[in-house]
């Protein structure tokens, strides 16, 4: 049986946000650890970036503005809610939701179920090894402008400014 792993701090919050430049954006921070039940991420969004409009069917999410302003779209004629630091928002499975950063940026954390090990892959519904998967489509953000990457192809580059997306 495997030992339980200790309690301990994992990052510090205004650390990582102070290391990262101002007008980039993408993944600050995940979690690191391999057996758990919970991923999360701490994000910014560079000046004016978003993350559009989109449904993530299967997981709720939380959200923690750390610093920043910016927006939550709900799309479908709703008028955006504005987030600022110490807002905590619940994206519910199966809610339309998107991001827009204002203009000095939004750094926030995300946290959510872990997905399981395997999922279904993109092209011709082959399967794929997952050890959990970024919060509600983090792998399609693109880390220099936060633009979200279509679903569907297996796309490797932001068609917005050409950086090479994350891994997935």
């Amino acid at each position: 049986m495997a030992a339980s792993p200790e309690a301990s701090v994992l990052a510090r919050m205004a650390d990582l946000v102070r290391a990262m430049p101002a007008d980039q954006g993408g993944a600050l921070w995940r979690l690191p650890v391999q057996e758990r039940q919970l991923d999360a991420n701490v994000v910014r969004l560079a000046p004016g970036a978003e993350v559009a409009v989109h449904v993530e069917p299967d997981l709720d999410v939380l959200v923690f503005v750390v610093s920043g302003q910016g927006r939550l779209e709900r799309g479908g004629g709703e008028e955006p809610e504005v987030l600022e630091a110490g807002c905590v928002v619940w994206l519910p499975r199966g809610a339309r939701r998107g991001l827009a950063a204002g203009p000095h940026g939004l750094d926030y954390l995300t946290v959510h179920r872990r997905r399981p090990g395997m999922t279904i892959g993109r092209a011709g519904g082959a399967e794929r090894e997952r050890g959990g998967e970024p919060a509600c489509l983090l792998d399609r953000v693109c880390p220099e402008c936060g633009r979200l990457a279509p679903e569907g192809a297996e796309v490797r580059y932001c068609a917005r400014c050409g950086t090479a997306l994350p891994e997935r």
